[in-house]
């Protein structure tokens, strides 16, 4: 039994009938609609008076864009079979993802961002009547945007047992203590609502030590220490922020499913925002791709086109051949997803999330390269899309995690068969019934 499981059914990745007039209409819309805008959507930005805000225009541009995808029906695709939005399966949303991670802001055009997304997923999956009322139904709307804390700068996060920023009942309230980073999107003045991962009882079993509980971003106490930089970018006004919490007090009914269910929440959350990502990134790398074909057929050097030169073709052809494989993977880690559930398809889910940032990577990087210097300039979207895909080989756990997922699945399925494995003395057991013959090649 190999690490992935499947069914006869998983390798169907036909996008459903009911699908497809969405999924055309998603493509048009970013090419009309978005497209065109996204160029003066970052200018407006440049300049701006105030680092962690907007340029005079820029969110009425973006509005504008937002409300057309609204009028469309363009809304909401992330949620798999739910009531909220489409109601789409894990696979057509990943035909529609991989279009919107063509261009840099089409998924919130269409409300589909990270960590907004996941953000929405728990809060629908497990929020209150209350919790959605004030938080949800306005993220479903576009009117505010959320951030998911985590991620600790004293211990490893990625071994999410160590996270160690505690919250302590007091009455009919939580207090809150400790420090995290990269807290992506707090920095935006839109962000309204933080996800927060705690220590609610560090005495507990091992995996019922933590909770997640809604945090106001205005609350009293909560500092936003500053932005963490990302290849020295501090990506304002998105921002990855460095957060104190200094004694900050919530309502205990901020709590999200109940004490010590943290890790069942991150779950949830977690293999659905894991896959959204590595949807994306298959957008990004037939971007890079298509950047990297126009630069080698319009710039010429040592008398050649620069797409003739050395193995330029052939690097061009593994990136096709890659993205195709990629897309297959993403596809059939969604249908998995779809057939076996969430939990089940976790290992599916791993091993999307090793291998497409890692290669959407390396695509990018071959896309710098024929660029020149003006791969890692301002001038093409390549070296921001390059820190894009190096930062997810980190998010939402490292190669390392996902790796090891899948390895011992894997060698969880041999280990019966090991047990009797002794070629030497199979062969030698059986070496009258062996007849020597003649290599004759691959069979």
């Amino acid at each position: 039994m190999t690490a992935l499981e499947s069914t006869v059914d998983m390798f169907d990745l036909r996008m459903s009938e009911a699908a497809r007039p969405l999924y055309e209409a998603v493509k048009t819309f970013i090419a009309e609609e978005v497209e065109p805008k996204t160029e003066e959507y970052f200018r407006l930005g440049e300049g701006r008076a105030e680092r962690w805000g907007y340029g005079e225009g820029q969110l009425e541009l973006l509005e504008s864009i937002k409300n057309k995808a609204k009028e469309q029906g363009l809304w909401n695709f992330f949620l798999p079979n739910a009531e909220t939005g489409e109601g789409l399966s894990n696979l057509d949303y990943a035909y529609i993802a991989m279009e919107l991670g063509k261009n840099p802001i089409a998924s919130e055009c269409l409300n589909c961002s990270a960590p907004d997304t996941g953000n929405m997923e728990v809060l629908e999956r497990v929020g209150t009547p209350e919790q959605k009322e004030r938080w949800l139904k306005p993220l479903l709307n576009g009117e505010i945007r959320s951030a998911y804390v985590m991620t600790e700068p004293d211990v490893a996060s990625s071994d999410a047992k160590q996270i160690a920023c505690r919250a302590v009942k007091d009455g009919n309230e939580w207090v809150i203590s400790g420090e995290k980073y990269y807290a992506s999107g707090a920095g935006d003045p839109r962000c309204k609502i933080f996800i927060v991962m705690l220590q609610t009882n560090p005495d507990g079993p091992v995996h019922q030590r933590q909770s997640q509980i809604l945090v106001p971003s205005d609350t009293p106490g909560v500092e936003i220490l500053g932005p963490m930089h990302v290849f020295g970018e501090d990506d304002a006004p998105h921002g990855h922020m460095h957060i104190r919490f200094n004694d900050v007090r919530v309502p205990a009914e901020n709590m999200l499913l109940g004490e010590g269910r943290g890790f069942e929440i991150s779950q949830l959350r977690l293999g659905p925002g894991r896959i959204h990502h590595c949807m994306r990134s298959v957008g990004a790398a037939e971007r890079a791709l298509g950047l990297m074909a126009q630069r080698g057929l319009s710039r010429e050097a040592f008398g050649k086109r620069i797409s003739n030169l050395g193995k330029n073709v052939e690097v061009i052809a593994k990136a096709r051949i890659e993205i195709e494989a990629m897309r297959r993977m993403v596809l059939t880690g969604a249908k998995a997803m779809d057939e076996l559930g969430n939990a089940e398809a976790r290992v599916w889910v791993s091993a999307v999330k090793a291998m497409v940032p890692i290669r959407t990577g390396q695509i990018i990087d071959e896309a710098i390269q024929m660029h020149g210097a003006t791969g890692v300039s301002q001038w093409t979207p390549l070296a921001r899309m390059y820190a894009s895909q190096r930062t997810l080989r980190l998010a939402d756990g490292p190669d390392e995690v996902h790796w090891f997922v899948v390895g011992r699945k894997e060698l969880a399925g041999w280990e019966e068969a090991a047990a009797s494995y002794d070629p030497k003395t199979e062969y030698y057991a059986n070496l009258d019934s062996v007849k020597e013959g003649v290599f004759a090649g691959p069979g």
